[in-house]
């Protein structure tokens, strides 16, 4: 057996590169080798490293991930897929995945070697995300099995033996005709923006969005209805939960081409312009009276929800077997190697400053209480002199507990819901070190598209606003009672796939809010961590297009002005600050384990300047 020489793993990463730089045809185009999974970050594409015995599998993994990478370069249009792609959040993520399998096919069809890494790499991409543990519907993911399915029909390759459960438990329930479109994907494989308008139809097949004729048709009612009662045509015009929801993202659908960022900055922009003070807006409370609830106001009806009957609160232990969850504990701590050394220092700077808001001071000279042995010497030294007693001073750091609320939703899946875990891990053994209980929640739906309750909605005989529809699911990643060492491993839950669906941020706010209300600490801190508005395709498509919205906002308002509980949100990518009065928002979800931290730290540093307040005043009026 021939040893490998000393320089292979160099020989290695540059011929990856060189090879990424033929197939893209760029030459700027550079690698970086890390842990963790790919990505590409401008002309960087970041590649997992293999381990130094460069055994054939990694081997074949890393120059997979590679190879997407480059045919993506190559073949995929950022601006004719933006134009295209869809505004709902489920259609948008199947889009996206439907549009790789094209380019990866495209690579297969002309290169051989090409294909046998593509596939080495989804191999271990369905090893890791624990798709050989899915066989029903609602454990998969719809993106990758339509991602999968498509890949089989344009390069006739198999689905991987991991992923084949999963993907029939959904392929069984497609119509005919998704099936038909599947397969005539094949016949515009090179053209992308007709493979695009196919795969809108393919989607519209799916009822994932509405077809052309759909929309003109409420168009062509609306006008009917409007002609009917003069009174209407003096009103702007109602619009779908769909359209509206459609609207709300059509600057997130954008961000891959340069015009959608200048939107977004021009956004930005005219935000920052609006006043904040008086009677106008203010953040978190946009242009809002309190003296009446919103939905009286607006003329709009109240929240609520056709049925709890389905919702659940669970254990996240509950929801996977104990030997992927190792898997999925180890597949976290991989992530939080990389991102260890830099959260660490902010974890620790955070550390001092909560230890020495706890630092007790000490009365000396006593006739009783602890020896102090620092005076022992006098003693010896002059045997007549007494010896002296210290005693500790109470300390007026506050019990405090602090809720992590997570957002689960599909839209966090990949680095968002990576780093979001990790910071969740952090914090818990940071706070936990310096006394204080720290508790993580996660909340999405059990379904995509209502579930159960939208079945039920059906059967009552589809009556009008029936409010929320679909099933909850707010999940208990780790109790504030419960120590870290033992809540560690169902962190790793967030890691899997499935999990992450839709985001019904004002109940499970109102559940964390409530939650921390029954506990007996004297500060009770919430912080939200989110990327988006609250989406729902089920609720939205049959309520007002605004109707998640509203009620979060009515949810923030109450919990800010007559709660004791604190709350804080971070948004990712996502501007939080539209809806609450103490918000931050970070770019990049590298950003959050030092933005969460930070935070924190600043509510002690506040919570200390009010103590010193308070107690100025008090001197001055007793002297």
């Amino acid at each position: 057996m021939t040893n490998k020489p000393a320089n292979a793993i160099e020989e290695f990463r540059r011929a990856t590169g060189a090879t990424m730089r033929a197939i893209a045809e760029r030459n700027d185009l550079q690698a970086t080798f890390a842990p963790g999974p790919a990505a590409l970050l401008g002309s960087e594409a970041r590649l997992p490293l293999p381990s130094k015995a460069l055994p054939a599998g990694e081997m074949a993994q890393t120059r997979g991930e590679a190879d997407a990478i480059a045919l993506k370069l190559k073949h995929h249009n950022a601006r004719v897929h933006a134009k295209e792609c869809p505004k709902t959040p489920l259609a948008r993520d199947v889009f996206n995945a439907v549009e790789q399998a094209r380019y990866e096919a495209i690579g297969s069809r002309k290169m051989a070697g090409v294909k046998q890494n593509l596939r080495a790499a989804l191999e271990e991409q369905c090893r890791i995300k624990g798709y050989a543990r899915v066989n029903t519907r609602e454990e998969g993911n719809l993106a990758e099995v339509m991602r999968l399915m498509v890949r089989e029909a344009l390069s006739g390759d198999a689905v991987p033996d991991s992923a084949r459960a999963m993907v029939n438990a959904w392929r069984t329930d497609f119509a005919q005709k998704v099936l038909d479109d599947v397969a005539g994907l094949k016949d515009k494989l090179s053209n992308q923006r007709n493979f695009a308008k196919a795969v809108r139809r393919l989607l519209a097949d799916m009822e994932l969005e509405q077809t052309d004729e759909e929309l003109e048709s409420e168009r062509d009612d609306q006008e009917d209805q409007d002609q009917q009662d003069p009174n209407k045509q003096q009103q702007p015009q109602q619009k779908s939960g769909k359209q509206q929801q459609s609207e709300s993202t059509t600057e997130m659908d954008a961000q891959q081409e340069a015009e959608a960022e200048a939107e977004e900055m021009d956004s930005g922009e005219q935000e920052m312009e609006m006043p904040a003070q008086g009677g106008e807006e203010q953040p978190g409370n946009p242009g809002r009276r309190n003296d009446e609830p919103i939905h009286k106001r607006r003329n709009e009806p109240a929240y609520k929800s056709f049925t709890t009957q389905f919702d659940e609160q669970v254990e996240a232990q509950e929801l996977c077997d104990p030997d992927e969850l190792t898997r999925l504990r180890a597949l976290l701590d991989q992530q939080l190697h990389a991102l260890q050394t830099v959260v660490a220092k902010l974890a620790n700077r955070l550390q001092r400053r909560l230890l020495a808001k706890q630092n007790r001071s000490w009365i000396f000279d006593l006739e009783e209480g602890l020896l102090d042995s620092k005076r022992l010497p006098r003693v010896i030294v002059n045997p007549d002199l007494p010896l002296s007693y210290k005693r500790e001073t109470d300390t007026e750091f506050r019990d405090t507990v602090v809720t992590l609320l997570i957002d689960n939703s599909g839209s966090m899946r990949g680095r968002p819901i990576t780093v979001a875990a990790m910071t969740g891990d952090i914090l818990a053994r940071t706070l936990e070190r310096c006394g204080v209980k720290v508790e993580i929640l996660g909340f999405t739906t059990r379904m995509w598209k209502g579930g159960q309750s939208r079945e039920a909605w059906i059967n009552a005989g589809k009556p009008a606003n029936p409010g929320r529809l679909n099933d909850l699911r707010h999940i208990v990643y780790k109790a504030a009672d419960a120590p870290w060492r033992r809540a560690r491993k169902n962190l790793g839950l967030m890691l899997r796939e499935g999990i992450l669906k839709e985001n019904i941020d004002g109940e499970a706010l109102l559940w964390a809010h409530n939650r921390l209300i029954q506990r007996t600490e004297q500060r009770r801190i919430l912080m939200v961590i989110s990327d988006g508005a609250p989406v729902d395709d089920s609720t939205l498509s049959v309520n007002p297009g605004n109707y998640l919205e509203h009620h979060l906002r009515e949810v923030i308002d109450w919990i800010e002005t007559k709660s004791p509980v604190e709350l804080l949100a971070i948004g990712i990518g996502h501007d939080v600050t539209r809806y609450y009065r103490r918000a931050v928002t970070i770019v990049d979800a590298e950003q959050l384990g030092g933005t969460v931290l930070e935070q924190l730290a600043a509510l002690f540093e506040e919570d200390a300047g009010a103590k010193g307040r308070q107690a100025a005043r008090r001197w001055v009026m007793a002297h």
